[in-house]
């Protein structure tokens, strides 16, 4: 049963007494909930927050206890599109009357246990997470404090309850080796993200739509799963390069791999694109100062970061919104690929 009384506006009210009553403990453990503090047992919490929830408790005082801050949370910040997701959030901010705040913390599929009083303590008007998912327990914690939250997806599967902005992963693989592919290549090599990462997969599976398309067969022995990191780049090239029937042109799933394909390429006295035509994914800025300039997939950093900011500050404010949002890819061509050269393919049947 809703219990409650009258506010000024005639809405009903439920009080920390009835709300202690209902749940069965003291008004201070109540309190305790509602600032979310740690020291109280998990059951007890879930509880009190569902008395709350039921009666639609409403906390009065969240914008004066607010800091003007926007929380960007990754899980790493030693990759270069990182920053383009700062700039996207940061001009969001900016013209809202906030400052960003970073945070590392985590692994990419959530943030770590230490982070969740952090931000509780630092009372943001939101929070942007560059990760896959939430757990229950943080998702109800942040709601809790009235604390919002949006993901930027790099998995491509989040929850159905978690707002967050995406991009068309499958597309982007789609169109990197449909480029490559019109190109005359026949022999294509892919390093893909992580495994258990569906952003990964999904630009797989667009790199196989591209092959089946033309005709062509997918070889499983030129598909490699790498970490979106140059080092990874160069050590999985440095394999397709070493086969025995090596192939002609190779997709990286990131920006970074691609220059681990390029260093992995120089190594073994391999022309760019002559004798190997590399693809990029995300055209980060210094996509087009490397040598040569890498042809690649453009994947909306800054926009989507601008979106997650925006839907964020929507959520804030109660306004109806879209919670799922995806943006297009495209790609950009530029001086790493080129039509193979004779030598390499004459060995290679034709279609």
């Amino acid at each position: 049963m809703l219990l409650g009384m009258r506010d000024d506006e005639g809405v009903g009210r439920i009080t920390l007494a009835q709300v202690a009553q209902l749940a069965g403990v003291s008004i201070s453990t109540v309190s305790k909930v509602l600032n979310g503090r740690q020291d109280v047992a998990a059951p007890t919490r879930v509880k009190v927050e569902r008395v709350l929830d039921d009666n639609a408790y409403r906390r009065t005082t969240r914008a004066a206890r607010e800091a003007p801050l926007i929380e960007l949370v990754f899980h790493e910040l030693e990759s270069v599109w990182a920053l383009e997701l700062i700039r996207g959030v940061e001009k969001v901010a900016k013209a809202n009357g906030a400052s960003v705040v970073l945070t590392e913390s985590g692994t990419r599929q959530a943030p770590g246990p230490e982070w969740i009083e952090g931000v509780l303590q630092r009372s943001p008007r939101g929070v942007v997470l560059v990760l896959s998912t939430l757990p229950a327990e943080v998702k109800q914690r942040l709601r809790s404090r009235s604390i919002p939250f949006v993901v930027i997806d790099p998995a491509g599967d989040p929850d159905p309850d978690v707002p967050s902005v995406g991009s068309a992963n499958w597309n982007g693989g789609l169109a990197a080796t449909r480029h490559l592919v019109q190109l005359g290549h026949r022999r294509i090599g892919i390093i893909t993200g992580p495994q258990d990462m569906l952003c990964s997969l999904a630009r797989l599976d667009g790199y196989r739509s591209a092959l089946s398309m033309a005709g062509l067969a997918a070889d499983p022995e030129l598909v490699r799963y790498g970490d979106f990191h140059v080092e990874g780049g160069r050590e999985r090239a440095a394999e397709l390069l070493d086969l025995d029937d090596p192939p002609t042109a190779i997709f990286a799933g990131s920006d970074l791999q691609a220059l681990g394909v390029l260093e992995a390429a120089r190594l073994r006295d391999l022309r760019v694109p002559h004798d190997l035509s590399v693809v990029g994914y995300d055209d980060v800025p210094l996509a087009q100062w490397s040598s040569p300039a890498l042809t690649t997939v453009h994947q909306p950093l800054r926009e989507m970061a601008e979106g997650a900011a925006q839907m964020l500050l929507r959520l804030r404010s109660q306004e109806p919104v879209a919670t799922r949002l995806e943006l297009a890819t495209s790609l950009v061509v530029r001086q790493s690929t080129a039509a193979p050269s004779f030598e390499r393919v004459s060995d290679t049947p034709s279609d």
